[in-house]
């Protein structure tokens, strides 16, 4: 038995879902949590697109949730590998830049580059199993690139106190980020769903 196999069977096993289910439930309440400060001070109106990172594991959560029980959910499996993919590389790419500017970074911030990055990671791990066609894809592309909008035409990004000065790159990188995640999420799902199938 070959290890991709036997990654395989480890993904789909209902213990190890289960297991990853609660990992990603407790993480998206310490993300909210994480942003409260940030929240308080947040318009009503721009409230939904700020906390980015929980946002993203709330989706792959709630895919979680229904693939324990063998069933899809396309359009949020579409939400959940684009924005993971795309939050998990950024918050590792802004917590490094930190770690450059400053010369030195607290342990939460190590952390966070951990955990993002894992983050980004899972996400693509279950691309063979998302049911994703490309009206789900244009949904999760309408969303990300709107956020996009809102985080650096609105300034509601999140706030990395010493990042600031560097809003306009930092937009750009992101803009850039959306549309690579996306042309990820086209060619692991949408391309290869039609000729590959895989069995729990």
């Amino acid at each position: 038995m070959n290890v991709i196999h036997r990654l395989r069977q480890l993904l789909v096993s209902r213990e190890f879902l289960i297991l990853l289910f609660l990992i990603n439930l407790a993480g998206t309440i310490y993300g909210y949590i994480w942003y409260e400060w940030q929240l308080v001070i947040t318009p009503a109106k721009f409230l939904i697109f700020v906390p980015d990172s929980p946002t993203a594991s709330l989706f792959f959560t709630i895919f979680l949730l229904f693939f324990i029980f063998r069933k899809n959910v396309p359009y949020i499996e579409a939400l959940a590998i684009v924005t993971l993919f795309k939050y998990g590389v950024w918050a590792v790419v802004m917590n490094i830049l930190t770690l450059i500017i400053n010369g030195s970074l607290s342990p939460t911030g190590y952390m966070l580059i951990a955990s993002h990055g894992a983050m980004a990671i899972q996400g693509l791990l279950y691309a063979p199993y998302y049911k994703i066609k490309m009206r789900h894809l244009v949904v999760a592309g309408i969303w990300t690139l709107h956020n996009d909008v809102i985080d650096y035409v609105f300034e509601m990004m999140p706030i990395y106190s010493t990042l600031t000065t560097y809003m306009n790159e930092i937009g750009y990188f992101t803009f850039w980020l959306s549309i690579l995640s996306l042309a990820i999420a086209y060619f692991l799902t949408v391309k290869r769903n039609s000729t590959i199938h895989y069995n729990f």
